[in-house]
């Protein structure tokens, strides 16, 4: 009996993904639970499990096709049984896709046809016109078609990434590319149009403070080495930021509420999103609850997410939800930004490089670590005077860090 394999739930808000490639290939055996194919969604890449044992027989979806939920990806022919001892195949990226297909056929140069320094020296008529009116050696072009075959893609990239000549002469190979193409990964492209989507359904505004670090990196140079002893985690300023991100926000509500319909929803939780980079693009886990952790919990929960994150193992119960986003560019060096919001949540807190810079204190002029700090938000709920408080709050948190500790 054939038993249909479909594109499963892939999460809140999200409703296609991407082929990034198949584990295994048609008249291979597989058991219940082998992953046969993976699928690219905007925040992870989710791995697709047989859900029964057999054969393989059809893959109706190849790498780079855009499935949606319930769309059938192929069948397995439930209890039957193959000779096939191959090992599953890792995805292929689907720009790659072409590249890596079974190359059977053989050709001839056809008479006539233009010479090129690669294997297959047949040049189709389309590409040799235009390497034709465009002064090109073909002899000069890397072919990317079949078995080498220059075509008119690469004549055209070839154009790109070789400097002019003069009219008449034939371009030659450069010393390097001007230009590299790279196709966007399915996963850049729901982040481009998320970030688009953010900034066309909200009106989004920015304020920006500075804050003195110097009490708050005290108390954990003081501390630092007993808290690690203690509770096995270094004690770093993410912590420090949410919990004072958590005392905002319980004085400054709607900066925890979201939009829905017509309606303000405010919520009494407090799921904060930290951004991290990972290999796929920046992602944003959820810490839950984090009202009801200690700072030593913050730190654990951050550090576990995080090592999902670069691992690739994330998954999308770790993404989705969150009220209020962190996000820390200070780790790259920057200065100032105005961090774009993370839909439907209506604030994000944007933490910067800390830079030694004169301040006054008490009349007198000092040297302070001071970070720049911005708070983006939905200005369609949040007036300008909670958002300038809800940002002050957060300085003062920070410059005072025994208030978060005595919560007062």
């Amino acid at each position: 009996m054939a038993v249909e394999i479909k594109v499963p739930p892939m999460g809140e808000s999200i409703s296609e993904a991407t082929i990034a490639g198949w584990r295994k290939q048609p008249g291979d055996a597989v058991s219940t639970g082998d992953i046969l194919v993976e699928l690219e969604t905007d925040k992870v890449t989710m791995e697709v499990p047989a859900p029964t044992s057999g054969v393989l027989r059809t893959a109706d979806k190849k790498p780079g096709d855009i499935v949606k939920l319930g769309d059938l990806l192929g069948t397995i022919e439930e209890g039957a049984a193959s000779g096939k001892t191959s090992a599953p195949p890792r995805a292929t990226p689907p720009q790659a896709a072409q590249s890596a297909a079974p190359q059977t056929a053989t050709q001839t140069p056809a008479a006539g046809a233009v010479q090129s320094g690669s294997t297959n020296s047949t040049v189709p008529p389309g590409a040799r016109r235009l390497a034709e009116e465009s002064g090109v050696d073909t002899s000069a072009v890397q072919g990317t078609g079949l078995r080498g075959q220059v075509r008119k893609e690469d004549i055209v990239n070839h154009i790109a990434n070789t400097p002019d000549v003069p009219p008449g002469k034939a371009r030659a190979a450069s010393s390097g590319p001007r230009e590299t193409i790279t196709p966007m990964s399915s996963l850049r492209k729901k982040i481009a149009e998320r970030l688009v989507q953010a900034q066309q359904t909200a009106a989004i505004l920015t304020t920006f403070n500075e804050v003195d670090m110097h009490n708050m990196m005290d108390v954990r140079a003081r501390y630092k080495d007993a808290f690690k002893d203690k509770h096995g985690v270094s004690l770093g300023f993410m912590s420090f930021f949410t919990k004072a991100v958590i005392d905002a926000l319980k004085a400054y509500p709607a900066v925890n509420a979201e939009i829905r319909g017509t309606d303000i929803v405010y919520k009494n939780y407090y799921d904060i999103g930290v951004a991290v980079g990972g290999p796929k693009g920046l992602v944003v886990p959820v810490v839950r609850g984090v009202d009801l952790m200690s700072f030593a919990e913050v730190e654990k929960e951050i550090t576990r997410l995080a090592g999902k994150v670069k691992e690739g193992t994330i998954g999308l119960d770790d993404l989705q939800g969150g009220t209020f986003t962190i996000s820390n560019g200070g780790v790259y060096g920057s200065m100032l930004s105005t961090p774009i919001l993370n839909p439907p949540q209506s604030g994000i807190l944007g933490m910067h490089n800390i830079v030694k810079r004169p301040v006054v204190v008490n009349d007198q002029i000092v040297v302070r670590p001071i970070m720049y700090v911005a708070l983006s938000y939905d200005h369609r709920i949040i007036d300008g005077r909670e958002a300038v408080s809800f940002l002050v709050r957060v300085k003062e948190c920070i410059e005072n860090p025994e208030r978060m500790l005595l919560e007062i």
